[in-house]
């Protein structure tokens, strides 16, 4: 097609900013299905990379962006108190139970909250380093990206004073057979031989961690570390960016843990579809400094609003119960691929947060990760967007929009299905997969 949309976008589209496993082009959307340029319609189970947390044209979304535009026209509240803001932070800290004496502070991604996040603890504690884990994805700007440790972001240098550990993987342990207690030993020596634990500001978790490869943590290790952690003064920082806020199945994924965390950050999914990020933090690290953390259009009343509406919709409409619901659907069906696929390693996840780890071998794990790539593809082909996690870009994963229906579960795992199989068969070629770089 001449001028088609996919010849614009590389013509006029920088490739920085580009995520690619598929030749996918989106002219509209509805519900839980994009629809492309030609008219096809394929369900998304990717959901904006969780961005899309009640699928597309929500009418609360709708209703909430027009009252936003028309009723409160705030641009933001960096210079005055608007209505809308402040009803979004009292909603925000009404979900967050640990959130006794703490604050709000609004931005546009989960980027710039765990950005803002770190600054702030820095400036507030007085603390210069920080504990991460590697395969972490905490943002793609500066800040953020420094503490972070996902393998496409290997062009950005460390943050001084970070200090990383493993993250406890049941399925690939760093040595013997407990995941924890290695992390644990890894933790100890650190912390006596490397790097005094009353210099550590903040440890920043991630209690599903979703770009390292969906790895759920082995029970009571989250729970632990940051008791060990808590004992030496260093603050809890719960990223909730991209599985929290119901997809779990579960208002925030720390509760799954068991962790009570200091500061909370969110995004993607808190203005399902539209810029906003948040942090939920003590009020002596939030009021530390006045004009210490501006960006011009925070808190304006279009992003606050939908926000607003997000959070209402989940509550009012079950949406928490039916994230538990088509996640054990979904998991379900695909640990009955695994026993009919070898390729699929292990099945891992909570409510709509799920992966499957693909390996050549299960003996040796040995990762497929062109393998994967092929599965995406044929996924796409076969009618349904998702794409790939992992340190090894090795786990297909599914953060759907969380209004998925029954039927639309069923759906995803006939397509997965048969992805799977045609790439285990032979299906899909290498030069097929060639085109898109991926991560």
């Amino acid at each position: 097609m001449a001028n088609s949309l996919l010849e614009r976008d590389a013509k006029f589209l920088a490739g920085i900013g580009k995520l690619r496993t598929y030749p996918l082009t989106i002219k509209n959307a509805r519900g839980n299905r994009l629809i492309e340029e030609n008219g096809r319609e394929v369900l998304d189970l990717s959901g904006a990379a969780g961005a899309a947390l009640l699928g597309y044209g929500h009418p609360a979304v709708i209703e909430a962006a027009r009252r936003g535009f028309t009723e409160c026209a705030s641009a933001s509240d960096m210079f005055g108190a608007s209505e809308s803001a402040v009803a979004l932070a009292e909603q925000l800290l009404g979900i967050v139970p640990e959130a006794t004496d703490h604050k709000v502070w609004f931005g546009h991604s989960g980027s710039d909250a765990n950005d803002t996040a770190m600054r702030a603890i820095t400036a507030a504690t007085g603390r210069k380093r920080f504990l991460s884990f590697y395969g972490a994805y905490h943002g793609g700007v500066s800040g953020s990206m420094s503490v972070s440790s996902h393998p496409s972001q290997q062009h950005t240098l460390p943050r001084a004073g970070l200090v990383q550990i493993p993250y406890a993987n049941p399925y690939r342990p760093i040595s013997g057979d407990d995941a924890a207690k290695a992390v644990f030993d890894y933790l100890d020596f650190l912390f006596t031989c490397g790097c005094p634990p009353d210099d550590i500001g903040a440890l920043f978790i991630e209690p599903l961690q979703s770009d390292g490869g969906m790895l759920v943590p082995p029970p009571g290790f989250l729970k632990e570390l940051t008791e060990r952690c808590r004992a030496h003064g260093i603050l809890i920082v719960s990223d909730e960016v991209k599985v929290g806020l119901g997809r779990p199945g579960r208002w925030h994924c720390y509760q799954a843990e068991e962790v009570i965390p200091d500061v909370v950050t969110f995004g993607k999914g808190l203005g399902s579809g539209v810029p906003i990020s948040a942090i939920v933090a003590p009020r002596e690290i939030m009021d530390f400094q006045e004009a210490f953390a501006l960006i011009t259009a925070t808190g304006n009343s279009v992003s606050t609003c939908v926000a607003s509406a997000a959070l209402t919709t989940i509550e009012n409409d079950g949406l928490i119960a039916n994230a538990t619901a088509r996640g054990e659907q979904i998991m379900d069906g695909l640990r009955a691929l695994q026993e009919r696929h070898a390729i699929i390693g292990e099945v891992r996840g909570r409510g709509l947060a799920i992966g499957f780890e693909l390996v050549r071998d299960r003996l040796t794990k040995e990762p497929a990760t062109i393998e994967a790539a092929k599965v995406i593809l044929r996924g796409y082909q076969l009618g349904a967007t998702f794409t790939y996690v992992g340190m090894f870009s090795n786990v297909p994963e599914l953060t759907p929009p969380l209004t998925l229906t029954e039927a639309e579960a069923d759906e995803a795992i006939a397509i997965i299905g048969q992805a799977v199989d045609d790439v285990e068969n032979g299906r899909v070629s290498d030069d097929e997969v060639a085109a898109f770089a991926g991560w």
